[in-house]
């Protein structure tokens, strides 16, 4: 008899699990996904288009409050958790309600939902949400650009809207992000890499056929480079695997999944931030990496700022905005926008959440650990419309944009605006350059 499954996601590794192990598998019937840390994206279905056959009337999305009711319903013998960037305790939580209601409950790992490429690939992973893989990414890529290489990046899934429209997305000029529909969450992983015109960055649901695409991309491919999302592991399978730690928060390299499977997992471990964080902090990081992969090529890199117009900050009153994604479930309570106002010296970051509204309460609700700072939540068009007008709300001299678009571009701002900018810069050896070279004479024909 085929087994019931629930798939327990945040519209990304739950689709990638689906489309992987359970699309055409007879052995089992996906009865429901259930969803989490993203805002309004239950109530939708799991479309038969991206389904296939064995699933006529797609597949439904619930909220994961239902979890427990649903397994009873609906006969569940299975669940595979399927989302990242949560502590331990929170992912075994999760495991006791499965268990309670009498199901399995199962965790996936790379052989099951790897796939394999005909190109050779980088893959880019975090052990937090907030790392600094992106800005990793970005100076790989650059790279790998400075020595003639033609360079896809492929970006761990954020399909909050159609989702058949969604299934292979390409972006290759800021244009291009309009013509999807993008979110601002969606825009701040994109825009950096086509403001650049470095390379093209493809995204949407089905990464088996978004690889093939990429592959063949019209612009050229000699590598492909995955951009990971969260704290996840690779969809794909990597020919070097680089992972990017945090010493601003010590330990959670060995306390949150899939975290840890990429601290395992990767070749190359890049410790990210060590101009801003401790002494003590950064050794903590360096002991828990050697003591679970010691035979990864340790790499140590500041995040340095670039600020357009430091002026409007010195002595000023300023509202500082950070991306929203690694001030909610990234838990961190600083960024980039942080840091360039504290080293410029304003005279007070202005608190927003008394003049937030709609959405952005509910999100302040739901992380009440936020702080001084606010996120630029934009996952719909409500969402935008509330941050445009906290914004205007606030009382202050200038907006610090700690985001990596151009915020000012999809929301008015009538106060002056700020805008930072943040890269990886490598301290000493080993460094990417030489990294990438080897990687260049072993696995890329020329």
């Amino acid at each position: 008899m085929k087994k019931n499954v629930i798939i327990i996601g945040a519209a990304g590794r739950d689709f990638h699990n689906f489309n992987t192990f359970f699309r055409g598998n007879e052995s089992y019937n996906v009865v429901a996904f259930t969803a989490a840390q993203i805002p309004d994206i239950d109530g939708r279905k799991y479309p038969t288009a991206l389904a296939g056959d064995l699933y006529p009337n797609g597949i439904p999305i619930y909220a994961e409050s239902e979890l427990s009711k649903l397994i009873k319903d609906l006969n569940v013998s299975v669940c595979v958790f399927s989302y990242s960037d949560l502590p331990y305790p929170r992912v075994m939580n999760i495991s006791a309600i499965v268990n309670a209601a009498g199901a399995d409950f199962w965790l996936l790992g790379p052989k099951e939902t790897m796939i394999k490429s005909t190109k050779p690939v980088i893959a880019v992973g975090a052990t937090r949400t907030g790392c600094g893989k992106s800005q990793t990414s970005r100076r790989i890529i650059e790279i790998l650009v400075d020595m003639g290489l033609k360079v896809v990046a492929v970006r761990h899934p954020m399909p909050y809207g159609d989702l058949v429209k969604q299934k292979v997305q390409r972006f290759a000029t800021v244009e291009d992000l309009k013509k999807h529909e993008c979110t601002i969450e969606e825009m701040e992983e994109y825009e950096p890499h086509v403001v650049t015109k470095r390379n093209v960055i493809y995204a949407g649901v089905d990464y088996e056929a978004i690889l093939r695409e990429a592959e063949k991309d019209p612009d050229g491919c000699d590598i492909v480079l995955w951009d990971g999302g969260n704290n996840d592991f690779s969809f794909y399978v990597p020919d070097l695997m680089v992972g990017v730690v945090d010493p601003l928060r010590p330990g959670a390299e060995v306390s949150y999944y899939p975290g840890e499977v990429v601290a395992r997992m990767s070749d190359v471990i890049c410790i990210n931030k060590i101009d801003s964080a401790s002494l003590d902090d950064i050794n903590t990081v360096r002991k828990n990496i050697a003591a679970i992969n010691p035979k990864a090529t340790i790499v140590d890199a500041a995040s340095y700022l670039t600020v357009d117009k430091p002026e409007l900050i010195t002595g000023k009153k300023v509202l500082v905005i950070e991306d929203g994604p690694t001030l909610t479930h990234g838990e961190m309570k600083i960024g980039a926008g942080t840091v360039a106002a504290l080293k410029f010296g304003a005279a007070e970051l202005v608190d927003p959440r008394p003049y937030t509204l709609g959405k952005l309460n509910d999100t302040f609700n739901t992380y009440p650990n936020i702080g001084v700072l606010l996120p630029a939540m934009g996952y719909g068009e409500q969402q935008i419309k509330d941050l445009e007008a906290t914004i205007a709300n606030t009382p202050c001299d200038a907006v610090v944009i700690g985001t990596p678009i151009d915020l000012a571009r999809i929301v008015k701002i009538k106060q002056p605006t700020v805008k930072i900018g943040y890269e990886l810069q490598e301290i000493g050896t080993p460094n990417f350059d030489g990294i990438l070279k080897e990687f260049v004479r072993k696995f890329v024909k020329r």
